[in-house]
């Protein structure tokens, strides 16, 4: 059985969590030759207080994530 973890920002959107789940679920089925319901699709919504790049909050980053060089 297929375990699957997925770690990202927060997805409000349900109707979106779905589609990438069905996504997910169908390249899974396809690349195991599994039957759909032995898929297990575990998402991991993170805020951006308890994240960082180089030592900064990712909640402390401009909007775009990026820093002028």
């Amino acid at each position: 059985m297929p375990n699957i973890s997925i770690e990202g920002p927060r997805i409000a959107d349900v109707a979106r969590k779905r589609e990438l789940v069905r996504t997910v679920t169908d390249a899974a089925v396809k690349a195991f030759g599994l039957p759909r319901q032995t898929i297990v699709i575990l998402l991991k919504e993170n805020p951006p207080e308890n994240g960082a790049i180089g030592g900064e909050l990712l909640a402390d980053r401009p909007p775009d994530g990026h820093r002028g060089v």
